[in-house]
């Protein structure tokens, strides 16, 4: 059985409420480092079989046309899952 892992983030243009929340909340737990927080969603897909080419291709379609909202969000990585991500 196969994995496959998609990253799905906000425009960088658009306004992310949660990562502002997070970037907030960061510094009053002792995390000073972080200056910015992005929140984006991520999925992951199983199959049978091996991930090919043509599995990651629809991956990219299915979440271009389902996973994200495109006015919004950009599909930043379909890629199969490593082997520490598919043991998760």
């Amino acid at each position: 059985m196969g994995r496959v892992v998609i990253d799905v983030m906000p425009k960088p243009e658009i306004l992310d409420p949660q990562g502002k929340a997070v970037v907030g909340a960061l510094p009053r737990l002792g995390f000073d480092l972080f200056t910015s927080v992005r929140q984006g969603k991520r999925f992951e897909l199983e199959v049978e079989g091996d991930v090919t080419p043509e599995v990651l291709d629809q991956a990219r379609q299915a979440a271009e046309k389902l996973l994200s909202n495109p006015v919004i969000e950009d599909v930043v990585s379909v890629r199969e899952a490593s082997a520490a991500e598919a043991q998760a």
